[in-house]
């Protein structure tokens, strides 16, 4: 099954989003609009691929002007059909990632890529590109989760659904790649006229490739998918008691905290482990505590950058923290 154009799936809007359209933003926008993306996966661990993937393009004051749908073989088992409904009989006869690539890179390319939970969308799509020797036209992302809280907008939680329902968008095949996009383009619009009548900036993130792809890591056997879908591990406390902050030109001593926000090349659990194995703190937060901030995007509007810029915390690139790691200090009780 090839990509299929669809403009008659759902272009309009809901009617809660139709309000007078503001001038766009000129400021970090893209002037070629948004690509509102959702794609459907095996699992998710880096190793995990792609099986459907949906595009709503919007112009600059979030107007829909096209969608486009397509499966792909992952070329090894689905995961879990019992939620995404893709079955290995299904899927046998899509275009792998690589034959679609350019097509779904046309629809990307130029725009600010809008997702709900976006860095996990981009770290699956810039992977598949990686994997086909490309890099994924992609600059900038949004995450709508990010968005919403920047807006306040009174969620319970930060499911697509959820945010669905405040806008009066109906959900018509949940984990369906097309109408997920699609429910998300019609929940971005009136988010992001929101954003622009009460000054609000949109909380856009650099997109940094990720390059590790796990393919050091053998793939799920059929059945066996839920192993992949996991919470974050428990790690065990750190032994060594915080030294205080991190100075610049300085190594890192056991028992720093230390936080990771944004993308990195490297995978964020790999990362870590890196870290706990020097004797290092992984903080989930950033606290007046936290010792050190690895962000490859020091001005993003994630909730830790910010912290950290309201704090003074320290922060470093991913390749410096990379360097620091290589020659960790003992703790002065040691």
């Amino acid at each position: 099954m090839h990509a299929i154009q669809s403009p008659s799936d759902g272009p309009a809007l809901a009617d809660s989003s139709r309000t007078a359209p503001l001038p766009a933003q000129r400021t970090g926008e893209s002037g070629r609009g948004f690509a509102v993306v959702d794609v459907e996966t095996t699992g998710l661990g880096r190793s995990d691929r792609i099986i459907s993937a949906g595009v709503y393009q919007l112009d600059a004051f979030g107007e829909v002007t096209d969608s486009w749908y397509t499966l792909v073989n992952p070329e090894r088992d689905p995961g879990p059909i019992w939620i995404h409904g893709l079955t290995s009989e299904m899927l046998s006869g899509a275009p792998t990632f690589r034959e679609v690539a350019d097509e779904l890179g046309e629809r990307l390319d130029g725009r600010v890529m809008v997702a709900h939970n976006a860095l996990f969308d981009w770290n699956m799509i810039s992977r598949e590109y990686s994997r086909a020797g490309l890099r994924a036209p992609v600059e900038q992302r949004l995450c709508t989760m990010v968005l919403s809280r920047d807006l306040g907008l009174p969620l319970p939680n930060g499911k697509l659904a959820t945010l669905a329902q405040y806008f009066g968008v109906q959900q018509r095949q949940a984990h369906n790649a097309l109408d997920d996009a699609r429910v998300l383009a019609e929940a971005f619009r009136p988010s992001l006229h929101l954003a622009r009548q009460v000054g609000i900036p949109l909380p856009l993130t650099t997109c940094v490739a990720v390059t590790d792809l796990g393919e050091d890591s053998p793939a799920p056997a059929r059945g066996s998918w839920s192993s992949s879908y996991r919470a974050s591990r428990k790690r065990p406390p750190c032994p060594y008691p915080n030294p205080g902050r991190w100075r610049d030109g300085s190594p890192l001593v056991q028992g720093m905290r230390v936080a990771i926000t944004g993308d990195t090349a490297t995978d964020r659990e790999l990362l870590e482990d890196r870290a706990i194995e020097a004797g290092l703190h992984i903080a989930s937060s950033v606290s007046r505590l936290t010792s050190l901030l690895v962000t490859n995007e020091p001005d993003s509007w994630s909730g830790k950058a910010r912290k950290a810029r309201d704090y003074g915390t320290p922060v470093v690139g991913e390749d410096a923290f990379l360097q620091l790691l290589r020659e960790v200090a003992p703790h002065p009780g040691v």
